[in-house]
């Protein structure tokens, strides 16, 4: 994303720093009067709107302008040009309470940035156009959020977004790809059409591989196969990948990545042509490649370098498991393009039942916070609307379901399913979703944010796909704030769980903060399954401190039932205990006087 900013008066200078901050904003710039031009304000260049525009509205995708609507629409209407080129515009007033998304809501996904800007800055978005108003599935850009790119000229897709205005039916005919699109309210407005059926041209936009077809969006599924002479060039290799597709009239927009023999790893015209394209190669050894059955296998491959496949086999590997050749072999040689540089190479082609596009796929791991939506925080708020998936356990959903749009998904399971949860999450960003993985409270503390991060450990660097994780809200935090401030001073967290950590190292652990005198706060302290560890951490407590320290139960914080009460070491009510609550356990310094809980700092002691 090449995004700039363009604050029309000084009191944007602000709005500009932060939006400097974010993913899609790369310049900024203050709007100037010619004596002005030229300067700078606190590191923000000071330039004439209208030569800012002249010289980057070719190259960008996004412009957001801080002022008046008016304004905006006066500078950037000479350069008006249609709306598959023009970039996209988003106008913010001056306090950053309204956003206004206001051309290219579709093709540069202004839509969805609009909305992760009014979660960060906490300002409405003002939206006009009939998709989001009517639950409309945005027809010429939704296939963006699932890893796809399109093709068809943009008049073939204005009409069929103008015949959804009109509310007329729109069809969708897909043959390969992620399908989970049309669990969302907005899919279920799309009929579907079988590949039996007959489909009405003029209101059908196809998810496939093929190019055939007016209005299509491509899945990244196909594995292209490559074998070739040492030195092929990169034209030859280039115009025989060209040639080959068309043939069965594949798209470029569905090529997920090469593949080939790891022999070819310095293969120069083969990284060239990947590194152009932007996509990833997969090499794969002589013996893995021995064991893939092929329709075309050679003797003379064999002999050379010991398999006799090397483009069959490969793009099958690639394609993993359930993967289809859809094209055999064919050898190209200099003499088939004249005007390319010697060499020859072999190219087959294999479909995968997955996607794959880890480079445009993201996960960010979301501690939602204790419970209510009011503690999650502006930056969780954003990630959400960036995020076309989301997962998590059921009731955690639940809690941040007002927030979903109409065109987003959500993957419930159930409590003891975290590895499953993780390894859906990382399968759907390899495939090129942004996906958001659902942790109560702080996704850090005993949440999904180390779990997922393992399994990331395990995948290698090149094709591991982007991670973002957004700090949450402890039910600890919001625990100790409703009741005073018990952790003003050093503390600790531990969890009474042993379904993960052996129970003799649990107590290790409370011993030692015993030992140094920290505020205990108890997760996980006591379920239907786990009946005695609370008891015997207590009892280990009463060994080092007196029986009537100060004790706080907290239940359900941050949610409809919250309630918190106070007790003593000697009095705490066991059976009132289970896995919604928080323990915190004073130290010898912590005290409880007309139920304000304090562990004091000592500044009155200075």
């Amino acid at each position: 994303m090449e995004g700039i900013a363009i604050g029309l008066s000084i009191n944007s200078k602000e709005i500009l720093k932060r939006l400097k901050k974010t993913e899609f904003i790369k310049e900024i710039y203050i709007a100037s009067s010619s004596k002005d031009d030229g300067k700078k304000n606190e590191l923000i260049e000071v330039k004439k709107p209208r030569e800012i525009l002249l010289k980057k509205w070719p190259e960008i995708d996004l412009i957001i302008f801080i002022g008046s609507i008016g304004a905006s629409i006066r500078l950037i209407n000479p350069f008006l040009t249609s709306k598959d080129k023009d970039p996209g515009v988003i106008v913010i007033d001056n306090q950053c309470s309204r956003i206004v998304p206001l051309i290219g809501s579709h093709q540069s996904n202004t839509q969805n940035i609009a909305f992760q800007i009014s979660n960060l800055f906490g300002g409405q978005i003002i939206e006009t156009n009939n998709s989001n108003d009517q639950n409309f599935l945005n027809l010429d850009s939704f296939g963006n959020q699932w890893g796809w790119k399109r093709s068809g000229k943009i008049q073939n897709w204005s009409k069929l977004v103008i015949k959804q205005a009109n509310k007329q039916e729109i069809f969708c005919k897909q043959s390969s790809g992620n399908n989970l699109w049309k669990t969302s309210e907005s899919g279920k407005f799309i009929n579907q059409i079988n590949e039996k059926e007959t489909e009405k041209p003029d209101a059908t936009f196809h998810v496939s591989i093929f190019e055939n077809h007016k209005t299509t969006w491509h899945p990244p599924v196909l594995w292209i196969g490559i074998g070739c002479e040492r030195n092929t060039s990169k034209e030859l290799i280039a115009n025989s990948l060209n040639d080959f597709l068309k043939s069965g009239k594949f798209s470029h927009h569905s090529i997920a990545g090469f593949a080939t023999i790891d022999i070819k790893k310095d293969e120069k015209g083969i990284l060239e042509l990947a590194e152009e394209k932007n996509l990833p190669i997969k090499f794969f050894n002589k013996e893995d490649l021995s064991k893939i059955i092929v329709p075309n296998p050679s003797s003379i491959v064999q002999k050379e370098i010991g398999t006799s496949s090397v483009a069959e086999a490969s793009c099958l590997l690639a394609a993993g498991k359930e993967s289809k050749l859809l094209k055999e072999k064919r050898i190209f040689k200099d003499k088939d393009f004249p005007r390319s540089k010697s060499g020859a190479v072999t190219i087959a082609l294999a479909e995968s039942k997955n996607q794959y596009c880890p480079t445009n796929g993201e996960i960010h791991i979301i501690g939602s916070g204790p419970g209510d939506i009011s503690f999650l925080t502006n930056n969780s708020r954003k990630a959400l609307s960036r995020c076309t998936v989301w997962i998590g356990y059921k009731m955690y959903l639940d809690l941040i379901q007002p927030l979903k749009r109409s065109d987003q998904v959500l993957i419930e399971s159930k409590l003891t399913e975290e590895k499953e949860r993780c390894r859906k999450a990382i399968k759907m960003a390899e495939e090129g979703i942004k996906v958001a993985l659902i942790s109560s409270g702080e996704s850090g503390f005993y949440g999904m944010a180390g779990l997922l991060l393992e399994l990331l450990q395990k995948i290698k660097k090149e094709y591991r796909p982007y991670y973002e994780v957004h700090p949450g809200i402890s039910s600890v935090q919001l625990a100790a704030a409703v009741s005073g401030a018990p952790l003003m001073n050093d503390f600790c967290s531990i969890s009474l769980s042993d379904k993960l950590t052996p129970w003799p190292l649990i107590e290790k652990k409370i011993e030692g903060a015993l030992l140094g005198d920290f505020v205990i706060a108890l997760f996980n302290p006591q379920s239907i399954e786990r009946n005695w560890q609370l008891k015997s951490a207590i009892d280990l407590c009463l060994k080092s401190r007196q029986g009537c320290t100060p004790v706080l139960i907290a239940r359900q914080v941050g949610r409809e039932n919250q309630s918190k009460k106070f007790f003593t070491l000697n009095t705490i009510p066991l059976n009132e205990v289970d896995m919604l609550s928080i323990i915190i356990i004073g130290n010898s310094q912590t005290t409880l006087i007309d139920e304000i809980f304090l562990t004091p700092r000592g500044y009155l002691q200075n």
